[in-house]
């Protein structure tokens, strides 16, 4: 079976139509070569923050795969002329990842987390995948690294032999810190949000039916108000009616993606 690189562009975004089955296979494979990949997962917190900021948005679309995260961005995508388009969670698609690595003796990293979440996420790991290979693990501080700093760190990632790297430091830092060291790191580099705390059981994910809704947010929001409400509140109503305007305004014709970025996208 072909892998599907595909996107549809999503406000000003491409995203990937797949699912967990091929995204998993194309990123194993990935990880068997010598070039460095960039993974970014896309609900529509960084679609709309990409909306707004032009160098973020370049980041988004230069990024090798970029997975619908949340069911908004799959609704999204099934209206404007992807029916089979998918949910690929990052989650889950660490789990099930982590899961194939394990059984295929690849090597794993994970950068980001507290040092609580991150000692807390390889426990876990290790307790789920006895055979999985964590070969580097690492809690950044949370003020910017020095230029010594991050250039230990990249190297202590290249010797470790990690063929794919979790990068879990939150949107928009994650994805602009595995662009930032694409060229360094021959490897799948992997945003994957509060995947860490998700895992590990500090933070808690709303049930599946709340997913499957998508009332993720909602969960998310009523956990965390204080952080989170201008987050909701002012990207959620502007991403409704993007696409609705999208829908309604460009739905016979191919996309064009924004900045003269290269998107895959398919006429509807």
């Amino acid at each position: 079976m072909s892998l599907n690189l595909q996107r549809c562009q999503v406000v000003s975004t491409g995203v990937n139509v797949s699912n967990y089955k091929e995204t998993t296979d194309l990123l194993v494979g990935w990880s068997r070569t010598d070039e460095g990949r960039v993974v970014c997962v896309a609900p529509v917190h960084p679609i709309m923050e990409a909306f707004d900021k032009r160098n973020y948005r370049a980041v988004l679309n230069a990024a090798d795969f970029v997975t619908a995260d949340g069911m908004p961005v799959v609704w999204s995508q099934r209206l404007l002329g992807f029916p089979e388009a998918e949910r690929v969670y990052g989650p889950t698609l660490t789990l099930q990842l982590c899961e194939r690595c394990a059984a295929e003796g690849i090597p794993i990293g994970l950068y980001g987390g507290s040092p609580a979440a991150l000692e807390a996420m390889q426990d876990t790991l290790k307790a789920t995948f006895p055979l999985l290979k964590i070969t580097y693990a690492f809690s950044p501080p949370f003020r910017e690294l020095t230029e010594e700093e991050d250039a230990a760190v990249i190297d202590a990632i290249r010797v470790s032999g990690c063929r794919v790297l979790f990068v879990g430091l939150g949107t928009p830092k994650q994805d602009l810190w595995m662009a930032a060291h694409r060229e360094r790191l021959p490897l799948v580099q992997i945003g994957v949000g509060a995947a860490f705390d998700f895992i590990s059981g500090r933070k808690r994910q709303a049930p599946g039916w709340m997913q499957r809704a998508g009332l993720e947010w909602f969960f998310r929001l009523c956990c965390e108000p204080r952080r989170l409400w201008f987050r909701y509140f002012w990207h959620n109503p502007r991403f409704v009616a993007l696409v609705a305007w999208q829908y309604l305004g460009h739905r016979h014709r191919p996309e064009a993606s924004p900045d003269n970025l290269t998107v895959n996208t398919r006429s509807y």
